[in-house]
């Protein structure tokens, strides 16, 4: 290499160092008191175009800017640019001089420094806004984020499917709030890659940028989010650090509102780039570890900022600029709310939330707060999962009917579904709600056994329709409440906490055998008992161990079946088992399924037997308007899928027991918390009053409501609203347990 620079470009050479590049491959030159940056490149017809490209906007920029660029340096032949034989290969060939100074990535960050970043960021865009070349305005690739989705292909080279939703659901961010607005976006050549080494410092200011290699005729709100990626990215309140660049910048090359609109995704989109690219680097070219140096942060700042409401960023950026914030009237919300529903209609807290959005564990309301969420059970897999989304929208753009018609994704999705059950569990009839499917359940019971008369569960809860409330406890037992049917038993919940055999080693088989003797006494035969494996509005209550196995053949004695309703129980939600009645030890003739089973679109199910299912056969026709429809049948079926590829049922085991851990070491020092209970990620924490077992509703009001303040979403159930349930989405986090049990303790320990 020495004797060819030389040769070249009839310069001494004292040393030549190699450099690391992430697709080239460079060599540092030191000749006398002079550095030079000998660069190489593959050599493509395309790369040409672009490198000399590259050589005309350095020249361009040494017009005004010249201490602040590289200088092409020429040839012996005065040329810039050459292919060179170098070890046998061809070779792109042309030097730069070498720029002192310190990287922004090797000094420490303070407002003066950004605030120097983003004047001198903007004076280089300045300096280049009426600069036009037909090979850069040409080029389409990865890095420049106008074309952002040609990243996606990249995205089945990551090997975690946690980061693989993560990148999708920002893809699809981009495409709902930055692509339809390319058109009001101002473009212009810019440096496309203003990372932190790329930037030079001195004496605490910005002194120069080098690595032209990225050229792109984009957006000019591009080179803005480029260049506070990486000023933000390594940082834990990425917010805090964008102000002084945004205000300079500014004040040099005044920003669009529009630009900034889009700035928060992005900033995204330039993360997803980053992290896309590493993979496919480390896929194609293990042995290059400078293309994936920047990985780990690009990564944690990525988590980062999905825990950023949009809103707060946005209004960030603005209020840098001098742009009034965004806002939203919460009261006006409210005020329409009431305008249109009844006062039964309730609200969550005692300051309702007016939620704008939502990504996996995590709710944005609109006034730019994000919550995390630890109690909404209906999103299974997470808010806004995207291969939900993109499932539903793919079939709604196709096809969406009633099953009248034959069509294939109702048979694909009950197979698959069906699998999920014992062989007897065969026929499923597909509703539109949890509350549907459980007075459907009742329809096929009397169909099958002829009797009218039902034994239900104390305080369990089956849904909102007129029958639904009939066998729920927790509805017709309420002081508004109709009073219990004649055609309804109920039998005591078998409570191991408080309760008749409360503490007992057996406390499911006596509790079982007395359900046992009040089904032989019953005055009527019993056509179905149901109830829930884990009873929710009791205040989430297992059932006592070996409770089922009792009561079940008791039932089917009579001539009566069995039913599960997994409403809110099933789907992996429990961690070691898929179903709650597993937890039993049994099988029952009939499964009731809801909420989650299609991530929040309105569907429910009940599985049942052959036998159970031809005997309603001799009824009437049965046909629900969307029960099974092509849409539902692909969101479910895209659960199903993303519960087994995230590995989300045993997820739901890890973190559930790690989290009543948690919770249990806390209530050791906290005489309040009476109990601690329930299987994966479905818990209740029952709040007592010191010492006994007496319900305190109002510090279990308290804890919901500080928790509230504290942007973290949990509720209260029971009879007496005194139980803290949690019951998050299942991609839930260690480190979201430990944020929720942390701040129940600094609330516990303030009172």
């Amino acid at each position: 290499m020495k004797s060819l620079i030389e040769k070249e470009f009839g310069i001494p050479v004292d040393q030549v160092k190699s450099l690391a590049g992430y697709d080239n491959k460079n060599y540092r030159i030191t000749s006398g008191p002079n550095k030079f940056v000998f660069k190489t490149y593959s050599l493509t017809e395309d790369l040409f175009y672009t490198v000399n490209a590259e050589n005309d906007t350095l020249r361009q920029l040494a017009k005004t800017r010249s201490t602040e660029v590289p200088a092409v340096q020429p040839f012996l032949d005065q040329s810039t640019l050459k292919v060179i034989e170098i070890e046998e290969q061809p070779r792109i060939c042309r030097m730069l001089s070498f720029m002192e100074g310190k990287f922004l990535g090797e000094v420490e960050h303070n407002p003066p420094l950004l605030a120097s970043f983003g004047t001198f960021l903007a004076q280089l865009d300045k300096s280049l806004q009426d600069f036009r070349h037909p090979s850069i305005q040409a080029r389409q690739w990865e890095w420049d984020l106008q074309y952002f989705d040609l990243n996606k292909k990249y995205i089945v080279d990551v090997p975690e499917a946690s980061h693989r939703k993560l990148l999708l659901y920002f893809f699809n961010q981009f495409e709902e709030n930055v692509r339809p607005y390319f058109g009001e976006l101002r473009k212009q050549i810019i440096h496309n890659d203003a990372n932190e080494w790329n930037v030079l410092i001195e004496n605490n200011q910005v002194s120069g940028i080098i690595d032209f290699g990225d050229l792109a005729h984009s957006f000019v709100i591009n080179e803005v989010a480029i260049a506070l990626t990486y000023l933000c990215y390594n940082k834990e309140e990425p917010l805090k650090w964008v102000s002084p660049f945004l205000k300079t910048y500014h004040e040099v090359f005044p920003l669009e509102e529009k630009e900034i609109e889009v700035l928060y995704y992005l900033i995204a989109a330039r993360l997803c780039t980053s992290v896309c690219n590493s993979a496919h680097a480390k896929k194609t070219d293990p042995e290059n570890t400078y293309a994936s140096s920047s990985e780990a942060n690009a990564w944690k700042m990525l988590k980062k900022w999905l825990t950023i409401n949009p809103i707060l960023a946005e209004n960030t950026f603005r209020k840098a600029i001098g742009l009034s914030p965004n806002s939203a009237s919460t009261q006006k919300a409210l005020e329409d709310r009431k305008a249109y529903f009844g006062k039964n209609l309730s609200l969550s807290y005692k300051a309702p939330i007016h939620m704008s959005r939502s990504v996996f564990q995590y709710m944005y309301d609109a006034e730019g707060n994000t919550f995390l969420d630890a109690y909404n059970n209906i999103p299974h897999v997470g808010h806004s999962h995207p291969k939900v989304v993109r499932a539903g929208q793919k079939q709604m753009a196709r096809l969406n009917t009633n099953t009248r018609y034959v069509y294939d994704e109702l048979a694909e999705y009950a197979e698959r579904l069906l699998k999920y059950f014992p062989a007897k569990l065969n026929k499923v009839f597909f509703v539109n709600s949890g509350s549907a499917a459980s007075d459907l359940a009742m329809r096929l019971a009397r169909a099958h056994t002829k009797a009218r008369h039902f034994l239900v569960m104390e305080d369990g809860y089956h849904g909102n329709t007129q029958t639904s409330i009939d066998i729920s406890d927790y509805k017709f037992n309420n002081p508004k409440g109709e009073g219990q049917k004649e055609h309804i038993y109920k039998t005591a919940l078998p409570n191991t906490y408080k309760g008749k055999f409360a503490g007992e080693t057996e406390a499911g088989k006596r509790y079982g055998e007395e359900a046992v003797a009040q089904i032989q006494n019953s005055p009527h035969p019993i056509g179905a008992f149901i109830c829930e494996p884990v009873v929710g509005c009791a205040g989430q209550i297992p059932l006592a161990k070996g409770y089922l196995k009792e009561v079940y053949p008791a039932i089917r004695a009579q001539g009566g079946v069995c039913i599960s309703d997994e409403v809110q129980t099933g789907f992996g939600r429990l961690g070691d088992h898929f179903w709650g009645y597993e937890a039993q030890e049994v099988v029952p003739d009939m499964v009731v399924l809801g909420k989650p089973i299609a991530n929040g679109h309105p569907m429910g199910a009940v599985v049942c037997t052959t036998e159970i299912a031809e005997s309603f056969e001799k009824g009437v026709e049965f046909f629900s308007s969307f029960g099974g429809n092509p849409v539902s049948c692909a969101i479910a079926k895209a659960v199903l899928e993303v519960i087994e590829e995230e590995g989300l049922q045993e997820n739901a085991r890890e973190v559930g027991n790690y989290y009543q851990q948690l919770l249990k070491a806390l209530a050791k020092d906290h005489a309040c918390i009476g109990d601690v209970r329930g299987m994966g990620l479905f818990i209740g924490v029952e709040i007592v009053k010191a010492g006994t077992q007496e319900p305190d509703t109002e510090l279990a009001q308290h804890l919901k409501n500080e928790m509230r303040q504290r942007h973290i979403l949990l509720s209260t159930d029971g009879p007496f609203d005194n139980v803290i349930k949690t019951k998050p989405p299942l991609c839930f986090s260690k480190a979201n347990a430990e944020e929720v049990v942390k701040n129940l303790e600094t609330i516990l320990n303030r009172i």
